[in-house]
């Protein structure tokens, strides 16, 4: 059951629009996979599983690197090129041009998004809620990131301690690596502004808030995540 609450829609000028917000999704790490894979009565035992996907996950992972497309029930690779060339004789360049790799649901994921059933519930999260990334060097929305240029993040319940290195802004790459924003221009509950670092390798990242205050501003135990689901892109320096 995947469960959802609604909440205002600031995006569109109607003022009783609403959007969707999901709620409590439950993640299954591979451990936990292989784990309901063997208890479906299957003659390979646990260490076999394991080791079929991770040869498979190995192939796949060398197709893609040989610029292969895959294309599985699960899912479909396919792969586009950002980026200026200065003309037709201009090549692939990594400080100007970034690969982008685009996945997309196989046949029995969609099939299995067609059986999804909802249930709506109250929204009582507290954790930091964005909105909206610009890229003030770009001009861009919920799109790019430019290396020392500006980040612009609103929404609500932003606000964050900048002097504690474990909160604040953080842009978290695909691989799961990430890098904090030290430098913060702007730090209000609706609107936080900071500086992408100079250094940023070029990728797909998601922007992170993470904060240890309140809506009124107090100091809380407990971490809130706010995980902003659009991947924005990185190039090179600015």
């Amino acid at each position: 059951m995947l469960k959802y609450s609604l909440r205002e829609n600031h995006l569109t000028p109607e003022p009783d629009d609403c959007m969707a917000q999901v709620q409590d999704v439950r993640s299954y790490s591979i451990d936990e996979v292989i784990d309901l894979m063997t208890r479906r009565g299957t003659t390979l035992t646990r260490a076999d599983v394991s080791a079929v996907l991770q040869v498979y996950a190995e192939v796949v992972s060398e197709l893609v690197s040989d610029g292969c497309a895959v294309n599985t029930p699960l899912f479909n690779t396919s792969f586009s090129i950002s980026g200026v060339f200065d003309g037709m004789a201009d090549t692939f360049d990594k400080s100007r041009h970034t690969v982008s790799l685009n996945i997309n649901a196989g046949t029995k994921l969609r099939e299995a998004l067609k059986s999804i059933k909802t249930e709506k519930v109250d929204g009582t999260s507290t954790n930091p809620l964005i909105t909206e990334a610009a890229d003030v060097v770009s001009g861009t929305v919920n799109m790019s990131l430019t290396a020392g240029g500006i980040l612009r993040l609103t929404g609500s319940r932003l606000k964050f301690s900048a002097a504690d290195e474990t909160q604040g802004v953080f842009l978290v790459s695909e691989g799961g690596s990430e890098v904090r924003c030290t430098v913060v221009a702007e730090n209000k509950p609706a609107r936080v502004m900071v500086m992408i670092p100079q250094d940023i390798k070029p990728g797909t990242y998601y922007a992170e808030i993470r904060t240890k205050l309140d809506s009124s501003g107090k100091s809380v135990k407990k971490m809130k995540v706010g995980h902003f689901s659009k991947p924005l892109t990185a190039g090179a320096g600015a």
